[in-house]
């Protein structure tokens, strides 16, 4: 997605708030939900019941199930003799609790549904969360949107940080191999599959990306396409990015400068990789222990590493640039980009400078999107 180029360094520039998106978050029941651009509520009890309708006739319904004394099983077979479903069913367990997948072929509509536990009181049954993702058979192309939009979900805060429903179950993660952390003399454990699959999530995303070009929301799609990588690839880097953590605070001393130049350096240090075919951005697994990337990709996990460390960092990218930076908020002089409240101090992942030193011809405010992960 994003290109290099010759650099022309500008130091101390600020630029006023940048754009962002937010997910969902229910209160009453602690679940989360990202949907993809352009899904409006519709109609609903705003506490245990949810509809909304999205581009392209995509419908997304919401139903929560809770102390009923029913299990998931018999809450899916209810759902689908109500709706004279015809679809199969695969159940399956996602961090702890119980899951299922349906397929979705009734009346005129075709789609996805996924069904989990939510968090539940102690000694009571858990309540179950239901989602449906469908669109009328007439359209045939619409299982980017539906299965991104269940991806989304976020059962508790024990999954804000690990791969979504989807995605464990299309592909399961496999054992857990020690890996060699490129350009170190360290070692992480990462699963068997966690490449593959972190890969196929950004293609995915990428493919529903498409679907914005011409949109006038494509700027919310965009930062909401990096959200959804940064979910999928937290768990499947953590040990190694911890390991990388550790090893650089004990030769920075605890400096959050120090510690962000010396991840800054290790990121500049990739293969500049670029597929001018797809989204450009090379999977995290593969950018940490192969040490190849387009600046995208070295930025989120930069990013990453320096949150590891308790340094609050995110992205920012841009469309007319084709190219993307690292932000953190840390002391000292430096161009700096503002969004939340916070000065960001910039970080160019693909030219090997300094933090802080950024192409002067990018100074242009309008131009740039921040993605704050959390």
């Amino acid at each position: 997605m994003f290109r290099f180029f010759n650099v022309k360094f500008l130091l101390l520039f600020l630029l006023p708030v940048l754009l962002h998106a937010e997910p969902l978050f229910s209160p009453s029941w602690g679940f989360r939900i990202d949907l993809p651009e352009g899904y409006q509520y519709v109609e609903g009890n705003e506490f245990d019941r949810y509809s909304f309708q999205g581009p392209f006739e995509a419908m997304f319904d919401i139903a929560v199930y809770g102390g009923a004394g029913r299990n998931i099983e018999q809450l899916i077979n209810d759902v689908s003799n109500r709706l004279g479903n015809t679809g199969d069913t695969a159940f399956f367990s996602y961090s702890d609790k119980a899951a299922a997948l349906v397929e979705l072929n009734f009346q005129d509509f075709i789609g996805w549904g996924i069904c989990v536990e939510l968090p539940g009181m102690p000694g009571k049954d858990r309540p179950l969360l239901l989602a449906l993702a469908y669109s009328p058979d007439k359209r045939q192309d619409m299982d980017v949107f539906h299965l991104s939009a269940l991806d989304s979900i976020i059962p508790s805060e024990t999954e804000r940080r690990r791969p979504g429903l989807i995605m464990e179950f299309t592909y399961p993660r496999g054992n857990q191999v020690e890996t060699k952390i490129w350009g170190t003399d360290l070692t992480a454990f990462i699963r068997k599959n966690d490449a593959e699959a972190s890969q196929a999530l950004v293609d995915r995303e990428f493919a529903l990306l498409t679907r914005y070009q011409v949109a006038e929301n494509w700027r919310e799609a965009w930062i909401r396409f990096y959200r959804m990588i940064c979910r999928d690839s937290w768990d499947r880097v953590a040990d190694a990015v911890f390991r990388l953590e550790r090893n650089w605070n004990t030769v920075t001393g605890g400096n959050d400068r120090a510690f962000a130049e010396k991840a800054l350096s290790y990121v500049q240090g990739f293969q500049y990789e670029r597929d001018p075919e797809g989204s450009d951005f090379v999977n995290l697994v593969s950018a940490i222990t192969e040490g190849r990337g387009d600046c995208d990709s070295r930025a989120m996990l930069w990013s990453m590493i320096l949150r590891q460390a308790n340094i609050p960092a995110a992205i920012m990218v841009s469309q007319k640039h084709s190219h993307a930076m690292g932000l953190a908020d840390i002391a000292g002089n430096g161009a700096r980009f503002e969004s939340h409240g916070i000065k960001w101090l910039a970080a160019e992942t693909t030219g090997k400078v300094g933090i802080g030193l950024i192409d002067q011809t990018m100074s242009d405010s309008e131009s740039w999107l921040a993605v704050i992960f959390e």
